[in-house]
């Protein structure tokens, strides 16, 4: 299907793993091609109700492929290729109504880091690292980065990481809030598939919705998102997951949960 990604559905569990490990998953024309496509992909199955982000090899993505752009020095815009390639993917993650895993099994760097901040929940290696490394090649921070890393560990922050290219530790991003879990690498493939199947099992649109709000809350005023709440809540309370919930809660079972 794809030749620099791998693309797997199982038991509602999507797996879009970055392929190019001899360059440590970094990012060429035809890489962010068919990442975007899978993105899509995902996100019209109704079958996926979960989807994990992984890298293939020692490396989660390192970024840009910048021998593929000194290949094509003189014939390229950055802008375009902000704007054609990488703008497209994080607005793919952040829009589509179900939980996204960021699988970080190692170096997330440059537009790397940037894709891991997009995902909504991060579990991590041990020896995994991330790191803003523009700056040290006379780059801003683009593919999301100036939005999210702020928001999650404030300005000043924020500036450090980006300025100084500061690396960043596994364990030391989950003391900022940026990982939800740090587990030793022989352990991550059975922790983020615990959290998958859970994921995978519960209240598909419900999620998808308090996605949508918390995006939503980054620009909102406070009574904008009381109404917006009283909107989605609403629409969950006719969803058969939500009858689903009250029958298992009163006839004290667990859900089983269809996603719909």
């Amino acid at each position: 299907m794809y030749n620099t990604v791998i693309f797997k559905v199982e038991n509602g569990i999507c797996n879009i793993t970055l392929n190019r490990p001899d360059v440590f998953n970094s990012f060429n024309e035809e890489l962010s091609a068919e990442f975007i496509d899978a993105l899509k992909k995902a996100g019209k199955d109704e079958n996926v109700r979960v989807v994990i982000i992984s890298g293939h090899g020692k490396a989660f993505c390192s970024g840009q492929d910048l021998k593929d752009i000194k290949n094509h020095e003189g014939e390229r815009s950055l802008a375009d290729s902000v704007l054609r390639r990488y703008n497209p993917m994080i607005l793919a993650i952040r829009d589509m109504a179900k939980p996204i895993i960021c699988k970080l099994n190692g170096v997330a760097a440059g537009a790397g880091a940037s894709l891991a901040l997009a995902c909504d929940i991060i579990i991590a290696a041990e020896t995994a690292t991330l790191i803003e490394v523009f700056a040290n090649v006379g780059l801003v921070p683009d593919s999301g980065s100036s939005f999210f890393l702020p928001r999650l560990v404030g300005y000043n922050k924020a500036f450090e990481l980006i300025t100084l290219a500061s690396k960043v530790s596994a364990k030391e991003a989950q003391e900022l809030g940026i990982i939800y879990k740090v587990v030793a690498a022989e352990e991550l493939d059975g922790a983020v598939n615990e959290l998958a199947s859970r994921y995978a099992a519960g209240p598909t649109k419900t999620y998808g919705m308090i996605k949508k709000m918390l995006n939503k809350a980054y620009t909102a005023t406070l009574p904008e998102m009381l109404q917006y709440e009283a909107y989605c809540q609403e629409i969950a309370g006719k969803s058969e997951d939500y009858k689903e919930g009250v029958a298992a809660f009163t006839g004290k079972r667990k859900p089983q949960f269809k996603g719909k």
